[in-house]
């Protein structure tokens, strides 16, 4: 038995809670190089509680849909930036904290040229491209110590997009 947890488009807005969306939309902060490149400052608030912010890469095996959702993790002590380093969007899922474990998760999906930051503490599922080559550049807290929990669901969770229905056909999946 599962439980079902339906895909949505990722916002700045619903994602605000646990995190912030890093992208290109909208007008630059400033022209640089000559008027050649908009440069989008700032965008994510890197916070750790003690060691240092380091940059890693990850290659993580992509995914199917729908998707057993078993466990969902966080990092109590550190924030968690994701940048793709393709041009595919990626499958995220965040629950809020209710009383120390997770209440009901959420999945987003996002688009090409959008990277996540969870803050720090924030629910999460593991990472999830649904396209090769899965390859992400990650900014976190580098230190010593435990810096991670996990719960286990004792019913897992089916994710799965959406699926949408016109006036004249059989439903389709966006």
């Amino acid at each position: 038995m599962s439980r079902s947890l339906k895909i949505q488009p990722i916002t700045r807005t619903a994602f605000a809670p646990f995190g912030e969306v890093i992208d290109t939309s909208g007008a630059p902060d400033k022209i640089i190089n000559q008027g050649l490149c908009g440069r989008y400052h700032d965008r994510a608030t890197l916070d750790c509680s003690s060691g240092r912010v380091g940059v890693s890469l990850f290659k993580a095996e992509a995914r199917t849909l729908p998707l057993a959702l078993h466990m969902v993790e966080r990092h109590p002590d550190g924030s968690q930036l994701f940048i793709p380093m393709s041009e595919h969007g990626f499958l995220v899922i965040v629950a809020p904290d209710q009383d120390g474990t997770p209440a009901e998760p959420l999945a987003f999906i996002t688009t090409p040229g959008q990277a996540i930051n969870f803050h720090r503490g924030t629910w999460h599922g593991v990472l999830t491209p649904l396209s090769e080559p899965g390859l992400f550049a990650v900014v976190d807290r580098i230190g010593t110590g435990a810096n991670l929990e996990e719960h286990w669901f004792d019913t897992p969770y089916t994710v799965e997009l959406e699926k949408k229905t016109t006036g004249t056909g059989p439903a389709t999946a966006t």
